[in-house]
């Protein structure tokens, strides 16, 4: 089940699987969201909920008791509830169950908020704790942007003039590898080499947003003000590029095991409730 939300030359259409963003175009049809063909990756827009990446050996231990939790954790296999919706916006929403005790012994409530407003679609996650105790969790974006022309045709343009050092990853955790982009003017010429290692992992960056060009021209901007960290991803001759917020990135070799100990982890205390948000910009 789909649904499509519209907002003036835009539409939005979520899958209620996963609350996935499966398309995002314009009236010409002009389609900014990957088609999850899985001849390169099944997947379009998935959230990334209550990790962000891979635990060490999948698993994490909680008083005294192991859990495992699969790379990204299982927001995105869980059939979310439209809750709220209107012609420019739609809410989901999934709860903790049985089921998801089993692999994370908090309870919980995960909202998904989809706005479309000019030409801009806006999501926000909001992330309830109804635990008794603090709850740790990651959380993040892992849209994939159609790029249909040949990949060089397109550069990445940072906000900012900043160093751009990323972490390099070795079996699907974070080492303490680094490298640094070449960066004139604030632009990054795409090309697959730049991924031959896998994502580029920036725990920290100074630009709130990136914007991607094609032949020089803007055609959307991704702006993350609220997130911290940032992977941007691509696999070998795939026409699409994941620009990824996040709140959280993968453990390293070094971690404990203790969710409330991992690198760029989020406690939320009892009762309360988290809001983060980002958006795509698209330029007509």
């Amino acid at each position: 089940m789909t649904t499509t939300i519209k907002h003036g030359n835009l539409s939005a259409e979520i899958k209620h699987f996963g609350a996935e963003l499966i398309s995002l175009k314009t009236n010409q049809n002009r389609e900014y969201i990957w088609e999850g063909n899985p001849e390169f990756w099944g997947k379009h827009s998935p959230i990334l909920f209550p990790i962000v990446g891979t635990l060490k050996n999948n698993s994490f231990h909680y008083n005294g008791i192991k859990y495992h939790l699969s790379r990204h954790g299982f927001a995105r296999e869980m059939e979310f509830k439209l809750i709220d919706a209107t012609e420019n916006s739609a809410t989901f929403s999934i709860q903790s169950s049985e089921k998801t005790l089993k692999f994370y012994p908090f309870e919980f409530e995960l909202q998904i908020i989809y706005t479309l407003q000019d030409n801009n679609l806006s999501i926000e996650y909001k992330v309830i704790n109804n635990e008794k105790t603090a709850m740790p969790f990651s959380i993040g974006a892992h849209p994939a942007f159609a790029l249909p022309n040949q990949f060089e045709n397109y550069t990445l343009v940072f906000e900012k003039e900043e160093p751009l050092e990323y972490y390099l990853l070795e079996d699907d955790l974070i080492s303490n590898k680094t490298k640094n982009l070449n960066v004139q003017n604030k632009r990054i010429p795409l090309t697959y080499e730049l991924f031959k290692n896998d994502a580029l992992i920036f725990k920290t960056l100074q630009s709130n947003a990136l914007t991607i060009l094609e032949n020089e021209k803007p055609i959307l901007k991704v702006n993350f003000e609220d997130f911290p960290s940032l992977g941007i991803w691509t696999k070998m001759n795939a026409p699409f590029l994941c620009i990824e917020p996040w709140f959280g990135y993968s453990d390293t070799n070094e971690n404990s095991g203790n969710l409330f100990e991992k690198e760029g982890i989020q406690i939320l205390e009892s009762n309360k409730t988290f809001h983060s948000k980002f958006s795509i910009e698209i330029f007509n």
